[in-house]
């Protein structure tokens, strides 16, 4: 995830990770650096950011105003206005951090209204006797697992980045990694929702919907998206607490596409983490011990620690520097930093919740399923390195879903993809290599339906939108192989907008949602242009350089930058792929 200069910057690149855990304790404390929050509003309009200050297509969003309700009946009563006054609503949540254009209100501002959930967040009613948790949709995960740990249960899987809410994370398929049991998907842990929706103006233009799993609008509601109504209130399973044991094996990726399946079967929260430039793989050993067991360790993932400004500054103008000059082995070697660092810190697990010591890293489930530990930081000098405010990480992230079934060819074709030039792979190794997890198949319409593996990497992202990336090519490649030669779903929360092309046709139940969104709201409330072109995977108007941000895939040179020596080029292993590559000569068109 960190990264600076070339060769002759090694020692610096240790020097400076390891300095990034004692700086923090030398600072003196002003005062908190938390997230800003994404919404903000003067007395002529609102406009809505995400967490990384920036959409895919960079447009920013507006509404004409805004309001906070606090209880069910305050945000029943904001639905009501915007029905009553024919407005496009749409439900934010304090920390925004989808990628596509979920939560942006209509294009029309004039008829455009936001309703946060920053401040509906009071209610976490625990039932001891059923095993079960009910909560206000902008209750936070983090408050929701130190909640429950308090009564003497656990969530039993999460996203491993706490700065979530919980409407917010089932309603874009947010998950952890696991085929055991119900699975990875927090939504498919979810036996009850609260949802309000477009009512007549008898039933004073809202009406609140309580939804169970023998409801026929569960399974549309579970993954809604935000465009079916405003959920107000989650149930979901618990179990009482419970302790995990985590070892991380740094190993040889050679085997892996036939090791995935094992390994998700032997360990109930299993991971690995591959660096293909490095021939590297991360095995993640992640089971549960009994509660007895010693231990009272944290996971505190390095990527998610608060670090001083200058850190996340330094590493991104040395990236860039890097794209600049075009200097593949100055990444490389980076990214071999890189993993040598996460070695030595086992990626943030601490034994005692300070440090490291050792294998097995043993804690209670509240602290080793989700961190963000930066959402907290305590100086004015310190915050997330993604955060908007500071020059630091700017970067994309793509997460195809691939059933199971088509996963070991689709490691083939990485590999294949891989040998032909190695150095290639070393921008994604910078940040987390490719991220695979695992999530089991579910009822939800805009679920998985069977079975997956999802593979989650993140790679350089210019500040120009019109300036190309180094290796460019690869990772549209890619990203086109995975969703258009093996047909992966999109993660409803991440990816670039051509992830949703054709995914009407993607989903088996797809019908029955649109079917279910009619119903809820035939007026389109919940709608705008924006979630329309994720739900419906419509493909955007071509334009100059439109292929560099993902906004298209290129079918001629303009697409990409020409200007820039970038050309449209047909893949180098999956053939039916159009990217944009460097070239000293002009490619035939």
């Amino acid at each position: 995830m960190i990264k600076m200069g070339s060769v002759s910057f090694s020692f610096w690149i240790w020097w400076i990770l390891a300095i990034t855990h004692m700086l923090p304790s030398m600072i003196q404390i002003i005062e908190a650096r938390i997230p800003e929050s994404p919404l903000q509003c003067n007395q002529t309009l609102c406009t809505l950011y995400n967490t990384y200050g920036r959409w895919g297509d960079r447009k920013d969003c507006y509404a004409l105003n805004a309001t906070y309700p606090t209880t069910e009946e305050e945000l029943r009563a904001a639905v009501s206005y915007a029905v009553k006054h024919n407005l496009k609503a749409k439900v934010v949540t304090r920390f925004s951090h989808t990628m596509p254009k979920l939560a942006c209100p209509d294009q029309a501002v004039q008829s455009s209204f936001v309703i946060s959930t920053e401040h509906y967040n009071l209610q976490i009613q625990i039932d001891t006797a059923n095993a079960v948790v009910t909560v206000d949709a902008g209750v936070s995960l983090r408050q929701l697992i130190d909640a429950l740990e308090v009564a003497g249960f656990s969530l039993v899987v999460s996203p491993y980045w706490e700065g979530i809410t919980i409407g917010g994370l089932i309603s874009t398929g947010a998950h952890g990694s696991s085929w055991w049991g119900k699975g990875g998907s927090v939504h498919d842990h979810v036996v009850g929702l609260s949802i309000v929706v477009p009512a007549s103006k008898s039933e004073g233009y809202a009406k609140i919907l309580r939804l169970d799993e023998q409801n026929p609008l569960f399974n549309a509601a579970k993954v809604s998206l935000g465009v079916l109504g405003a959920i107000s209130k989650v149930t979901l399973r618990v179990e009482p607490s419970f302790k995990r044991s985590i070892t991380y094996n740094f190993t040889s990726d050679v085997g892996l596409e036939d090791l995935y399946v094992d390994h998700a079967n032997k360990y109930e929260f299993a991971d690995i983490t591959w660096y293909p430039s490095q021939h590297t793989a991360i095995y993640r050993y992640d089971s549960r011990v009994p509660l007895n067991t010693s231990g009272n360790a944290v996971f505190d993932f390095i990527g998610f620690q608060d670090n001083p400004t200058l850190i996340p500054e330094a590493v991104r103008a040395s990236e860039t520097l890097l794209e600049r000059t075009r200097d593949a082995h100055g990444k490389c070697s980076t990214a071999a930093a890189t993993l040598a660092y996460r070695k030595l810190t086992a990626n943030g697990l601490k034994n005692d919740g300070i440090l490291f010591t050792g294998y097995p890293v043993i804690g209670y489930q509240s602290k080793m399923q989700a961190s963000g530990s930066c959402l907290n930081s305590q100086s004015l000098h310190t915050s997330c390195p993604w955060d908007p405010r500071i020059k630091g990480l700017f970067f994309f992230e793509t997460t195809p879903i691939l059933p199971a079934s088509l996963f070991r060819d689709f490691v083939f074709d990485v590999k294949k993809l891989r040998d032909l030039n190695p150095q290639s792979f070393c921008g994604a190794d910078n940040y987390n290599g490719i991220f695979l997890r695992y999530i089991k198949g579910s009822d939800a319409y805009l679920g998985q339906s069977e079975d997956s593996i999802v593979i989650d990497f993140n790679y350089y992202r210019a500040k120009d939108a019109l300036t190309p990336r180094l290796n460019q090519d690869i990772w549209e490649e890619l990203e086109q192989m995975a969703f258009f030669k093996y047909g992966a779903k999109p993660h409803w929360g991440k990816n670039r907008n051509i992830a949703f092309l054709g995914v009407d046709k993607k989903f088996p139940n797809y019908n029955k949602f649109i079917e279910a969104k009619q119903q809820l709201d035939p007026q389109n409330v919940f709608s705008s242009n924006w979630s329309d072109e994720i739900l419906f995977g419509k493909e955007l108007e071509k334009s100059d350089g439109c292929a560099l941000e993902g906004l298209c895939i290129c079918s001629e040179h303009r697409h990409c930058s020409p200007q820039n020596n970038y050309y449209c080029s047909q893949g180098l292993v999956y053939k039916d792929a159009w990217v944009c590559r460097y070239s000293t000569t002009v490619p035939p068109s």
